[in-house]
């Protein structure tokens, strides 16, 4: 390969890249609404790059199972079913739980320290009404399973964190604040402090199965 080739190349990946990330994005905060086409020409041209790329993107999110590439319809947003929704969450609490067991003997001092604070900023969110506690509760939980050291453990868990956060938000925007957020997240902390992995890894397991369940309740259809 030359070198005008491979740069060319490079430049195609660096902007896939990015078609990619920002549109993970939009499906992430809900910009797009499922069974809605997604438009490669606009795309292009609101990030300013060429079509290629978008489709390019279209193909890996497609994978992700956040997209449907239809006959004649292009790209579509996929949208999760109330039993895709448990399926989701069933998945997450095997595969978190998991991360747990094999996270917990690598935790310190330090760690808790900061499950703390992220637990601290999380209720601040709720108490604001701010849709930041979505985020809160993300980087909650990603600090604990990206302990686990299990690459590919840790990029399932995010992609099924990606495909469930729009109706994450959802459920903040219809609830003052998930009331019973801090007691869940406080009994997990304690549960990985007492260094017991097995006894965190069922904690974990409660906690999202549980969670699935109000969840639903406020994606299901026919709601605002």
């Amino acid at each position: 390969m030359s070198i005008s080739t491979a740069a060319t190349a490079h430049l195609a990946s660096t902007a896939e890249q990015e078609a990619y990330l920002h549109l993970q994005r939009a499906l992430r905060v809900g910009r797009y609404k499922p069974g809605e086409r997604l438009i490669p020409e606009e795309i292009a041209a609101e990030i300013g790059m060429s079509r290629m790329p978008v489709r390019e993107a279209f193909r890996r999110l497609a994978a992700d199972g956040l997209v449907t590439l239809r006959p004649n319809r292009g790209c579509v947003v996929a949208g999760l079913t109330l039993d895709e929704i448990h399926e989701t969450f069933e998945i997450r609490s095997v595969l978190e739980g998991l991360a747990v067991r094999l996270a917990t003997p690598r935790m310190n001092s330090e760690t808790f320290e900061e499950l703390e604070r992220l637990l601290e900023r999380m209720e601040r969110a709720g108490q604001s009404g701010s849709s930041d506690w979505v985020l809160r509760h993300q980087e909650f939980h990603a600090l604990i399973y990206n302990l686990s050291g299990r690459p590919k453990l840790i990029r399932q868990i995010n992609a099924l964190h990606v495909a469930i956060e729009p109706y994450m938000r959802i459920w903040f925007d219809y609830v003052d604040k998930p009331l019973s957020a801090r007691e869940e997240h406080q009994k997990l902390i304690d549960a990985l402090r007492s260094g017991d992995a097995r006894h965190a890894e069922a904690v974990m397991q409660e906690h999202i199965i549980e969670t699935a369940s109000m969840l639903a309740d406020y994606a299901s259809p026919g709601r605002p």
